[in-house]
């Protein structure tokens, strides 16, 4: 069945549609469909739109795991109640309480009263404050079952912190399902109800997995461990994407490596939150997405789960504090308040701090803590990060290019370990190899950026395309993703000194990096350089992974020589194994 919201369905910017369909033998599959949605969750832009998927598994009782968006509420229910009358529903697994997965449980719950609520027991906690009503719940924990009968046995996984503390997979020993809610998942919309494109797929992919996953690598591999001692997975149904069905292993190992990768990382950076307070979880979440760019990892704790025991062994192997304004009062407080008390004990002079605001209303005050952690005699990573309104697309950049800034600071010892390493010989052969001088320069929504760059090299003809090589700890790397568009300035040799030194220059996070800098906007709303010798408009196509590098293969749609006689500036290096 496929369905499309009456006002909605002919709009070019909010396109929602819902499909439904058998997985397996008594389950079906409600998919949301989001094909326009261009950002999400901690604000980072997505290319391909998203998807909110619910399911329902019937045996003797029946259990619906998981709901929708709200946005779906007319769509989502009324296909619901073409599927099953309410009132055959026995029991709502709640896989996690962020709105996007159980914006509608209050909805199903008005026609289905008789419904019990299974999940975590911080998660009933939770939806006790979304919902305001009564409703009977069953708390579970790892290794728990639900037997909903004709062989429909439900095995629940305990998955903290992918990406909430109230996380839980659900497992059908019947049918091999395993229902994931955030992990596995990709905001990548299509028809499609599996993988079956594993090109178009993988890019979103590995990006969810940067942005959601990478900060809780620890969290993962604990939780594939506790995957392993399930029956044969025939299917992983995500909360968001396809369903992995074709790739399931290749998928599945990539999240292994990637984990295993991360959670070896010498340099980590504790982050202190309350996953429902406020911004707190999308603020915590963008400067945890920067730090994770410069290979330093990055540990997660709610203040308001935290046990004492946990805070003071996690602040021992951290080399940075962060942490989000916890409410001062209110419910959970005085577990806040325990937590906070547990980091002052045990943070050193060794160790670097910063804190950030939620914006919930009720945040603890910034300054006292402010002034205690630096009494004492810890380093400040940065500026408190104050939070006046509702955060925008400049404030989470804000968060990425902080948490990306410290985790430059924090892995430099490593780095300048590392380009000592090399023979001295070989290091002067490669800087051998010269190149142009270009500066990229790029637009998404209210943010901008810039780089100068020189590993760029035309990669086809038929389309005019070509490759250039970003680190991976760039801040405009957040704004080449695939689909993303930008401008390559190329510069031209004698008259390219004063736009080097300017974009040469390490800027701290927000600054506005064209200050004092003629630009006009390109076609694709990228500045282009006015006193650059050539601009071309273009495309991120693909991206391939290297160690410190994405290459980024591009299109070109436009461009434009400004002077035919000049020459573009060529780089010359003394050494070929740093900038």
């Amino acid at each position: 069945m496929v369905v499309a919201a009456p006002d909605l369905a002919n709009s070019a910017e909010k396109r929602l549609t819902l499909t439904t369909g058998d997985l397996a033998e008594n389950t079906t599959v409600i998919r949301s469909l989001d094909w326009d949605r261009d950002r999400f969750d901690i604000e980072f832009g997505l290319q391909n739109g998203t998807t909110y998927n619910s399911y329902l598994v019937r045996g003797e009782k029946t259990a619906l795991i998981d709901t929708s968006h709200a946005k779906f509420q007319q769509l989502y229910m009324d296909a619901l109640k073409g599927l099953i009358d309410p009132k055959e529903i026995d029991y709502i697994v709640i896989s996690h309480t962020e709105p996007d997965h159980s914006g509608l449980v209050k909805d199903v719950l008005d026609l289905a009263p008789q419904a019990i609520v299974v999940g975590a027991k911080v998660a009933v906690k939770f939806l006790e404050d979304l919902v305001h009503q009564p409703f009977e719940s069953m708390l579970v924990k790892n290794g728990d079952t639900l037997d909903l009968g004709n062989g429909h046995v439900l095995e629940f996984v305990s998955a903290p912190n992918l990406h909430w503390p109230d996380t839980i997979f659900t497992y059908d020993q019947k049918t091999g399902i395993l229902y994931t809610c955030d992990a596995f998942g990709a905001h990548f919309c299509t028809d499609d109800v599996f993988d079956e494109d594993l090109d178009a797929l993988s890019p979103d992919f590995r990006f969810y997995y940067e942005c959601l996953m990478a900060p809780n690598a620890r969290s993962v591999i604990s939780a594939m461990k506790r995957m392993d001692k399930l029956g044969e997975i025939s299917t992983i149904a995500v909360g968001h994407g396809p369903l992995i069905r074709h790739n399931l292993e290749e998928l599945t190992d990539r999240y292994r490596r990637w984990s295993n990768e991360k959670s070896k990382a010498e340099n980590m950076v504790a982050m202190f939150y309350v996953s429902d307070y406020g911004y707190c979880d999308r603020i915590s979440q963008a400067l945890a997405k920067g730090i994770t760019k410069t290979g330093v990892a990055v540990e997660m704790m709610d203040m308001r789960l935290a046990d004492p025991h946990d805070v003071n062994e996690i602040v021992g192997r951290a080399k940075g504090i962060l942490m989000g304004m916890p409410p001062s009062s209110g419910q959970g407080a005085e577990e806040v308040q325990t937590a906070l008390s547990s980091i002052l004990a045990a943070v050193t002079d060794k160790q670097t701090f910063g804190l950030f605001e939620s914006y919930g209303g009720d945040d603890e005050p910034i300054d006292p803590l402010q002034s205690k952690l630096q009494d004492l005699d810890l380093k400040v990573a940065f500026a408190p990060i104050r939070v006046k309104d509702t955060p925008s697309e400049a404030l989470y950049q804000l968060c990425d290019e902080t948490g990306t800034d410290l985790g430059q600071d924090l892995a430099k010892a490593k780095k300048i370990k590392k380009i000592k390493s090399l023979d001295a010989d070989l290091q002067k052969a490669l800087g051998r190899i010269s190149s142009g001088l270009y500066i990229i320069t790029a637009a998404k929504g209210a943010v901008t950026s810039a780089m100068l760059a020189s590993w760029i090299s035309q990669a086809s003809f038929k389309p005019l395309g070509f490759t250039v090589a970003v680190a991976k700890d760039r801040a405009i790397e957040s704004l080449m993703q695939v689909g993303d568009t930008f401008v390559l300035n190329i510069l031209e040799e004698g008259n390219y000194s004063p736009l080097m030194k300017h974009f040469l220059k390490r800027f701290p996070p927000g600054a506005d990096r064209f200050a004092g800098i003629r630009t006009r906007p390109a076609n694709n709303k990228s500045p282009i350089l006015a006193d650059a010798l050539a601009y071309l408009e273009c495309t991120v196509t693909t991206r391939m992974e290297l160690t410190d590098h994405w290459l980024v293969y591009c299109t070109v749609e436009d461009g434009k020589v400004s002077k035919d006689e000049a020459i573009t500036a060529v780089h010359h290096r003394k050494i070929g194994n740093y900038y």
